[in-house]
């Protein structure tokens, strides 16, 4: 807001009062010397002339930090000292933070429940997955048994976004056997890797980083998902894990020979609920959540990952640990 909107029905009330006086020296009172009303004018103008400018610099200088504190992701309110309708905002923040603290509140039952019943879920899931193994016909055993893993990894899924999504996520960074997180997540998805048939070539060696074994071998979950769901149907399908460097900076590799990701959408692929301009085909349901789950959990551990593709030929991802010695040191 301008000064002038600010200070204008101000000064138009003191025109009116200046204006007013004015007549009444002049048309009502009849004994009157007019040079002592032009010095009271002159005195009136010139003490408005320098309040006027001193409030004027005054007010740029409030408006200007009003603008330097308009940047800050914070409350600012409290900063400004006294301002108009001070009272009025400290009642709606009050108002909101006691909105705010409810639904968080109710955020975070929601989440405790889904939690439990993740956890409760998995037992009958369990239960169903040896249940399987007792069916004599292969075909319809092999059927069931896939939609069973898909519905596990869902759980997995569920519960990692219970646990990214709460209070405050469980990142425990230690030293870690990078191997051996590539070793359960090839584990976790041998069922699909076996069932479509995609050679593995792992040549990760022995090397420890500092990282969350629990979240590390969700992300490779998910990636090695995406691999298996977007490889090519040719007797060549292949995913290729292996790692480079050593002690600072450590990179693991993920590749497929899968469809790949066009030019236009690697930019955005860890966008969350970006799925896509081709939809892959209409062949999966994508929601866009699993790689933005992987960037956000990738940030929490201070790692980094980077995409690269060419499309109709190959997809692969990289994940960088860095501050190995940091860690170490400490």
């Amino acid at each position: 807001m301008s000064y002038f909107k600010r200070r204008g029905r101000q000064y138009f009330l003191s025109g009116v009062v200046f204006l007013s006086f004015n007549l009444y020296f002049i048309l009502l009172i009849q004994e009157r010397r007019r040079e002592y009303l032009w010095y009271l004018d002159f005195l009136i103008l010139l003490f408005l002339l320098v309040f006027a400018g001193i409030d004027i610099c005054f007010f740029r200088q409030k408006e200007k930090k009003k603008q330097r504190l308009l940047f800050q992701e914070d409350v600012i309110y409290r900063q400004m000292g006294d301002f108009e309708n001070r009272e009025i905002a400290e009642h709606d923040v009050r108002i909101l933070e006691a909105q705010l603290k409810e639904k968080f509140q109710e955020n975070c039952e929601l989440q405790d429940y889904a939690a439990r019943w993740c956890h409760e879920f998995k037992i009958p899931l369990a239960a169903g997955l040896l249940m399987v193994e007792r069916l004599k016909d292969a075909s319809e055993r092999q059927a069931l048994r896939e939609q069973l893993e898909r519905m596990n990894g869902q759980v997995r899924s569920m519960m990692a976004g219970c646990r990214l999504q709460g209070a405050l996520a469980d990142f425990q960074i230690r030293r870690t056997d990078l191997r051996e997180c590539v070793k359960r997540s090839v584990k976790n998805n041998q069922f699909f890797l076996i069932q479509k048939g995609i050679a593995l070539s792992m040549q990760v060696e022995e090397l420890s980083v500092y990282t969350d074994p629990e979240w590390l071998v969700y992300i490779l979950d998910q990636l090695i998902d995406n691999a298996v769901k977007y490889t090519k149907k040719d007797p060549e399908r292949q995913l290729r894990l292996w790692t480079e460097g050593s002690g600072e900076k450590v990179s693991l590799w993920i590749e497929d020979n899968g469809e790949g990701i066009k030019d236009s959408d690697i930019r955005r692929i860890f966008e969350k609920g970006y799925t896509g301009s081709n939809y892959h085909n209409g062949k999966y349901k994508s929601t866009g959540m699993g790689l933005y789950m992987v960037s956000k959990i990738i940030r929490g551990l201070g790692h980094e990952i980077r995409a690269e593709s060419e499309y109709g030929e190959y997809t692969r991802f990289g994940i960088t640990f860095t501050g190995n010695d940091y860690f170490q040191i400490q």
